[in-house]
């Protein structure tokens, strides 16, 4: 496996990673499927500061990806960048997402940031205790603020702090 940036041939597959996390999971808190095109203007609307990442599989194939963005998008946010990593279902738990953190996490902080966000559905625990293994703590849970298929959603809030000076280590 190797961790690349992502590139515009690779939003196929990173649509059909995103649908079929739509389909099984509230990871994603749509309903329906999105579009080749949606995710392309996604990757399109990255700015040069940001980062998006793809974990590829030794015969070429997109095991999942990664990005860092704006938390949000008001000028006195700029330390902090919010991040999302997608894989498929088959190579979850692998050391894939790891792999793919640590790079985030090194891009982050060689940036300058110096706070990356995750927001997670409260009911992926096992994303929350992935987070946590990577230094990130839990800073706030908003219960109820999301739905999906008629079932209301929490939203937990996670922050990890980099020093400008960390190599990608957890703070």
């Amino acid at each position: 496996m190797i961790i690349r940036d992502l590139v515009e041939d690779d939003v196929p597959a990173l649509t059909a990673i995103y649908n079929e996390l739509i389909a099984t999971t509230d990871v994603i808190w749509l309903e329906e499927p999105v579009t080749v095109a949606d995710r392309l203007a996604w990757l399109r609307g990255l700015r040069p500061d940001d980062a998006a990442l793809a974990a590829e599989g030794d015969d070429g194939t997109l095991l999942g990806y990664a990005a860092i963005f704006p938390f949000r998008t008001k000028s006195g946010y700029w330390p902090t960048v919010e991040l999302t990593i997608m894989l498929r279902a088959d190579y979850r738990g692998d050391g894939i997402g790891q792999a793919l953190m640590d790079e985030l996490a090194r891009r982050a902080s060689s940036a300058g940031r110096c706070v990356m966000v995750a927001g997670i559905d409260g009911g992926n625990a096992g994303s929350i205790r992935f987070h946590e293994r990577n230094g990130f703590r839990q800073v706030a849970s908003m219960p109820g603020i999301g739905s999906k298929h008629d079932r209301r959603l929490d939203l937990v809030l996670m922050q990890r702090d980099l020093p400008a000076d960390d190599p990608g280590g957890a703070a």
